[in-house]
């Protein structure tokens, strides 16, 4: 990478979130969006052109281009594997769109392959790139709000079953973020007692609601909840809540802080600070990981949240607590 030019970043996948991430790239000065594939030939030609970037015929042909420094990893959980290795391999950094891997393992192998070759290795958690984050977590790790009593992360927005037919169940898909918000603010998890429910599918079988109870290696209890099943239209709505409650004091996040009368890409309303988590996230990478800084959440990080995933897995499997070994 040069110095005194944008860094090339190429997407591998082109679906909802490329969006997302192609407009965080053109709020960067020091980015610029070479080109993307995709699976289907007509969405990359479709997005390439919305982009305005080129697009490649295979996966291969994007990881070789010379310009690209940096790749997005934006396809289903089950190739994340196959093409950050790809990525990594010939020489790119690569930031993996949550959930990272189908397994520990995989996260794992993500983590030994971007070290082997001293390659910048990121996961996509975004949600922690919010900006009131960042003032809650520094009010909690300074000791002004006190030992922490407990932690809530709840997430309430309807999705309708063709939406959710393209994702994974609400453990894989939202819970997750749920989970390394958690301990970005009030650390890891020691055990985890979960529960799920069907409210809302009439043909889907995978979960629409997942709650969960967390014990935290600081003391306190976490509760998480995450819900395709309805939007809660109370006054005050845990849409997206974040709260932590500490002996001497309260830090609080909404979505409902600012929304803008405009349909989202999942949702019915348009969210403004989930775009500028991603917005955050993107910037942090460029300007912060690839010139040696820490990211927000390490792939550390993210194999710990793979390994609550699981563990939340196994206390819905078999009807009990489970430890986080």
């Amino acid at each position: 990478m040069s110095a005194n030019k944008p860094v090339g970043v190429g997407f591998i996948g082109a679906g909802e979130i490329s969006i997302l991430h192609a407009k965080a790239v053109q709020a960067i000065p020091e980015a610029r969006l070479v080109g993307l594939w995709n699976r289907t030939r007509s969405r990359a030609e479709e997005r390439a052109k919305l982009f305005g970037c080129a697009f490649y015929d295979t996966p291969e042909d994007l990881v070789k281009d010379p310009d690209i420094d940096a790749v997005f990893v934006l396809t289903d959980l089950d190739t994340h594997l196959q093409y950050t290795k790809l990525a990594l391999e010939h020489g790119k950094h690569v930031l993996v769109e949550k959930p990272l891997g189908a397994t520990v393992a995989e996260v794992e192998e993500m983590k030994c392959t971007a070290e082997r070759l001293g390659l910048v290795c990121v996961p996509g958690h975004n949600m922690i790139h919010e900006d009131s984050l960042a003032r809650a977590r520094a009010l909690i790790q300074d000791g002004n709000i006190g030992k922490i009593v407990s932690c809530y992360v709840m997430y309430n927005i309807h999705h309708s079953e063709e939406r959710a037919a393209t994702l994974p169940g609400m453990v894989r898909h939202i819970l997750q973020h749920n989970i390394y918000t958690m301990m970005y603010l009030v650390g890891r998890p020691t055990r985890v007692a979960a529960m799920k429910a069907v409210r809302h599918y009439e043909t889907l079988t995978k979960e629409d609601l997942a709650m969960v109870l967390v014990d935290l290696e600081c003391g306190g209890v976490a509760h998480l909840c995450a819900s395709f099943a309805a939007d809660d239209l109370s006054a005050d709505p845990w849409t997206f809540m974040v709260k932590v409650i500490g002996t001497e004091g309260t830090t609080r996040y909404t979505y409902q802080d600012w929304v803008e009368a405009k349909r989202g890409i999942s949702h019915s309303r348009l969210y403004t600070a989930y775009q500028g988590t991603i917005t955050n996230e993107d910037r942090h990478f460029v300007n912060v990981c690839l010139k040696g800084g820490q990211p927000l959440s390490t792939m550390e990080d993210a194999i710990i949240s793979q390994k609550v995933v699981e563990a939340v897995e196994k206390s819905l499997a078999e009807d009990r607590i489970v430890s986080i070994t």
